[in-house]
């Protein structure tokens, strides 16, 4: 039951009609517990709650899929907006993007164009920003797009899907380099072909992707909720000394917050994935995929 469930939310994540629906009806629908708000100023509020907390946090400008230049166009002025925003603030945050959402299937050098805009805007301020990736399709695009873009700058990183077969060789690649990367199990509905299909596959994949990435040169942020991944690492971590500056945990906003507290109280470092905007729907469905049990409390927020 549950299987079909995540199955049905997944579909219904990229139903163009819901998502319309959806941005006329608010935030009330129960997304407020995952989504800061529909706005920069109201996401900025939240990031400072989280800092006084201990946690630093990374912005997420919630959109895909664009229609046209214009849109993505607009994307990326809104990433910049954010990135203004931050440095006005001080607040303790990085930006993460999507490149569907800036034009990567519209036309590639448009995506490029805007990503540059944004990164050099970044650099400006010595803020880093992660490349999120997408569905499979789009992981290869994705990557190739990332490898030029950091021989011009420093401060891009990406992220690797525990759940698709290729990320092992993805990471020993980039791990060489001393990339920055987000090592996430993956939230899309993805084929037996190119995804493991077994959670026990998935985790014992995400461990080998953590622990090679841990030992390379480069950053390392170890996105997961899982606790007892988060335990392995944290033995892993000490066993092998890597310094606080090369790791950190990631946690979703909004999710498993005693979790997020034991680990500030614990002194790991955490940074908290903060999406905001009014496109939210496809990123809400997505984390209710992710435990159908919390359709159960969005019915109960409708009475």
């Amino acid at each position: 039951m549950e299987q079909w469930m995540r199955s049905v939310l997944l579909s219904m994540a990229k139903n163009r009609a819901a998502n319309r629906w959806a941005k006329r009806y608010g935030l009330r629908l129960g997304a407020r517990r995952f989504v800061a708000g529909e706005t920069i100023e109201e996401a900025v509020r939240v990031v400072a709650d989280l800092n006084r907390m201990g946690m630093s946090a990374t912005l997420d400008h919630l959109g895909e899929f664009v229609g046209d230049a214009l849109e993505a166009r607009e994307a990326a002025d809104a990433c910049i907006e954010a990135l203004m925003a931050i440095r006005r603030s001080g607040v303790d945050a990085t930006l993460s993007v999507k490149l569907t959402q800036l034009g990567l299937d519209i036309d590639r050098d448009l995506c490029l164009e805007n990503m540059r805009r944004i990164l050099a805007c970044a650099r400006e301020g010595g803020i880093r920003v992660t490349i999120d990736m997408e569905d499979s399709p789009r992981c290869e695009a994705t990557l190739r797009l990332f490898d030029e873009l950091r021989a011009e700058f420093d401060n891009v990183g990406t992220v690797i899907q525990a759940y698709l077969y290729r990320s092992l060789e993805d990471v020993l690649r980039l791990a060489q380099d001393g990339v920055h990367l987000r090592i996430v199990k993956g939230a899309y509905k993805e084929p037996p072909e190119v995804a493991y299909p077994d959670k026990a596959d998935v985790d014992a994949n995400y461990v080998k992707l953590m622990e090679a990435q841990l030992l390379s040169p480069g950053f390392t942020a170890i996105a997961t909720h899982d606790e007892k991944i988060i335990e392995h690492a944290k033995r892993f971590i000490a066993e092998h000394g890597i310094p606080r500056d090369r790791y950190e945990f990631q946690m979703l906003y909004g999710i498993r917050t005693n979790l997020q507290q034991q680990l500030v109280q614990e002194g790991y470092p955490l940074r908290l994935y903060v999406p905001y905007g009014v496109d939210w729907y496809g990123y809400f469905m997505r984390r209710l995929a992710e435990r159908p049990a919390n359709v159960w409390f969005v019915l109960r927020g409708l009475r």
